[in-house]
């Protein structure tokens, strides 16, 4: 488990994805996120996958995210 970990961060930094940003996005879309689609949420993947208006919605109405960031989680 430590070595995927260590890998996934690793290729963040190979893809130029801030790693702690990347894991609080990762978990908050993991839910949600269709199955079949799984490897759109893979680093290299990652910014393509951002630029999706479903992504941009489930992190946008993300509680857990808003509090994160330092937003009123109530606030839209």
């Amino acid at each position: 488990a430590n070595t995927l970990f260590v890998s996934l961060l690793a290729s963040c930094q190979m893809h130029g994805i801030e790693p702690l940003g990347y894991l609080r996005d990762l978990l908050c879309l993991l839910p949600s996120w269709p199955r079949p689609r799984v490897l759109e949420l893979a680093p290299a993947s990652w910014q393509e996958t951002l630029k999706q208006p479903e992504a941009q919605q489930l992190l946008a109405a993300n509680v857990f995210r808003r509090i994160a960031l330092g937003e009123h989680p109530t606030a839209m």
